[in-house]
């Protein structure tokens, strides 16, 4: 080999070394460096899978340049589904675009709206770029925007680096993330078993059924003068719950959700169930030994560790809730800490995706409670969580809200083995970023809105809110008509 060629490797592998490290990537540029050159000769072929298991890199792109690497739009998608999926599209100066989902049913706008604080920036720079946007993020929907962009960072970066996602993470702990369904109840315990037996012979070892006041059916000793459960009422719960474990097996692991179990519509009747109620309900539920139950006081009561925490301290039922919590600090640490709840239940699609996510499991496996992810998402985000799952030190389960149309689910995407879920479980790709593309085709044919990743102008220009200078008397006395933003 000449001298000027062996100088030309020497500065493009010290260039790439440097900017990895200025993306936080040095330890993983250096586990993979040594053996790209096998890589590109294999079609892609390295190590590092839990246990030694082969992985499957992309080959390096030798023409790219991580360091001139540019944010330059987002765009977005909305699929039509049961609750719809917004996908977003980051572009790149250099062609290599990364992928994310807002979480399902929320608004596009949550991370449109955060486009300016994106384009110019280089998207290896993940941390970031996720700090300056985590102010406007939020619990509910309001943290699909923060979500989906970390996902299409993550996207990005492994396309960049030739690596799989949670390669991102850390280590993979596990080459399968075992799922649980959610199955359309029925009032009557023998349908219901029946219904969740199916579930079975799909494969699936972890069950999950729905308990809100419409599924205990039209009894009229149901419910007290304020729509809540009687005695009686729950009776005829722990006969569904009784058929469904008759239908599986009593060994197996079930689960139970009782957010809107308050049936409306009574005057007088509390905003949320009185912790006493609630104490009743889950030392009702102890003798069927469940998995968990699931959002006792309603979805959104994330931020009531209070009223968890008494509930877990007078049943030997296991306590879960979470999924509509974004952020450790600003919403798990709080459960974990005081020890309210036995599992924890992220939706990466609001909780902050990969990174975030892990920070929460993490954090919650540290303090011995058990982690469980909630997903209603596109295999987009779904495939985005299994890999912020693959990399947890502990690990429960995933939910997913699209069995019952699965063949249409899974053809949203290409790139992934099909079926996506098999016997219960999902691979966990070790192809780069996500590590599927959009089935463009299926996309259009189910579109929400009509329109393609179409431009998005509206987006150009960042809404500080009430931000700026306002009509005032200045320190002199004199009148100041400013109505201009300091942005401008």
């Amino acid at each position: 080999m000449e001298c000027d060629e062996i100088k030309r490797i020497i500065s493009r592998r010290n260039m790439l070394r440097r900017a990895a490290a200025a993306s936080g990537l040095a330890a993983i540029f250096k586990a993979t460096e040594a053996s790209s050159s096998a890589q590109q000769a294999a079609g892609g072929r390295g190590g590092g899978g839990r246990g030694g298991a082969p992985v499957h890199y992309g080959p390096l792109n030798k023409y790219s340049s991580p360091s001139d690497l540019r944010i330059t739009d987002m765009r977005a998608v909305t699929v039509a589904s049961n609750f719809d999926y917004n996908i977003i599209k980051v572009d790149t100066n250099q062609g290599v675009y990364g992928l994310g989902e807002v979480r399902d049913g929320g608004s596009k706008g949550t991370a449109l709206d955060m486009k300016p604080l994106l384009v110019g920036r280089n998207p290896l720079d993940i941390s970031g770029i996720l700090q300056s946007v985590r102010p406007y993020a939020g619990n509910g929907r309001q943290g699909g925007g923060y979500s989906a962009i970390d996902t299409a960072l993550h996207d990005i970066t492994g396309k960049v680096f030739a690596v799989p996602a949670w390669r991102l993470l850390g280590d993979k702990k596990r080459d399968r993330v075992r799922m649980y369904c959610d199955t359309t109840g029925s009032t009557d315990p023998k349908e219901y078993g029946q219904r969740m037996a199916a579930r079975k012979k799909l494969g699936f070892t972890f069950f999950k059924m729905d308990m809100r006041w419409g599924t205990v059916g039209d009894h009229a000793d149901a419910f007290n003068q304020f729509g809540i459960l009687t005695d009686k009422g729950l009776g005829y719960a722990g006969e569904l719950v009784a058929g469904v474990k008759d239908a599986i097996g009593w060994d197996q692991p079930l689960a139970v959700e009782t957010s809107g179990n308050m049936k409306p519509g009574y005057p007088g009747a509390p905003s949320m169930l009185p912790v006493k109620d609630a104490i009743r309900f889950a030392k009702f539920y102890e003798k069927f030994d469940l998995a968990w139950l699931e959002d006792l006081f309603n979805a959104g009561s994330v931020w009531y560790w209070q009223g968890y925490k008494a509930v877990r301290d007078a049943t030997t039922t296991k306590i879960l809730t979470g999924e509509d919590g974004f952020g450790l600090e600003e919403c798990f640490q709080a459960l974990i800490d005081n020890k309210a709840v036995d599992v924890v239940h992220p939706d990466p699609g609001t909780s902050g995706q990969c990174r975030e996510t892990k920070r929460i499991a993490e954090y919650a496996t540290a303090h011995h409670i058990g982690v469980a992810f909630h997903m209603a998402g596109s295999p987009l985000g779904t495939l985005s969580a299994v890999h912020c799952a693959a990399t947890l030190s502990s690990f429960l389960a995933m939910e997913c809200h699209a069995i019952d149309f699965m063949s249409w689910w899974q053809e949203l995407v290409t790139g992934i083995p099909k079926p996506i879920i098999n016997q219960g479980h999902i691979t966990v790709p070790d192809t780069v970023g996500i590590g599927i593309e959009l089935n463009e085709p299926v996309i259009k044919e189910h579109l929400r809105v009509p329109g393609y990743f179409e431009p998005t102008p509206e987006f150009d220009n960042f809404q500080r809110g009430t931000r700026g200078p306002f009509p005032h008397f200045d320190e002199f006395g004199k009148w100041v008509n400013a109505t201009e933003s300091y942005d401008k």
